[in-house]
């Protein structure tokens, strides 16, 4: 990817990553914005709509950064296993693994004595879900061996972008990563393509720009016949 394109790409990312925290921050806290909204204090509510895009750009740059070390690990995956498919064999017990413990240690930290399992089940599929409709259409955008590692992408490195919220088990900080981690890892894997897509052709135009070039120069260059 050329550095312009790595620009527009982390660029548009925090936008994703600031309107994303924006919807889910007025949603899941509106018992507290409420009153706001209906005095229609303007002050207040932009005084707060500031702060949740500052916090969707905190959580957009910790998707980013999880996005492109996924990238590494997978491709150092791809040379240590020497086989694309025991990598995602390999990937897909992760998968697995992080959903188990999402919901188990979870709720061995926070659940109370005869607490059921139900809350920690559904807050694990809220994660999962998405992350299988997200994978499918990555399959369906690019092949289906692309399945696996994006389903590994989005429920593995989702969760553990996930961590220091898992820890406090606030929930409307839960739902507000969540979701902001969500939207932003689903945009950079739909989105890869595309902006790999523009370097390439942007190299292709610039090398034959360089050609001509090159060409009209060395015709320049070249004595004129003497008649």
């Amino acid at each position: 990817m050329t550095s312009r394109n790595w620009v527009r790409l982390f660029l548009s990312t925090l936008l994703v990553g600031g309107a994303a925290a924006s919807i889910t921050g007025f949603i899941v806290r509106w018992s507290e914005f409420e009153p706001l909204f209906s005095h229609f204090d303007i002050m207040e509510i932009l005084s707060v709509l500031l702060w949740l895009i500052g916090i969707g750009l905190i959580f957009s740059i910790l998707s980013q950064m999880g996005f492109f070390a996924y990238l590494t690990i997978h491709q150092f995956g791809l040379g240590i296993f020497k086989s694309a498919s025991l990598w995602n064999a390999v990937q897909l017990i992760l998968v697995a693994v992080a959903i188990f413990d999402l919901v188990y240690l979870r709720y061995n930290a926070f659940a109370g004595k005869g607490d059921s399992w139900l809350p920690y089940i559904g807050l694990a599929l809220l994660a999962v879900v998405p992350a299988v409709i997200v994978a499918f259409f990555k399959a369906r955008q690019t092949n289906k061996e692309a399945f696996i590692p994006a389903l590994f992408f989005m429920v593995v490195v989702t969760m553990v972008e996930w961590v220091p919220v898992l820890r406090v088990n606030e929930h409307s900080w839960l739902y507000l990563m969540l979701f902001s981690l969500l939207a932003c890892n689903a945009y950079q894997l739909l989105t890869l393509p595309k902006y790999n897509r523009k370097s390439a052709e942007e190299r292709e135009s610039a090398a034959r720009k360089e050609k001509g070039t090159s060409q009209k120069a060395q015709k320049k260059a070249k004595p004129s016949k003497v008649q």
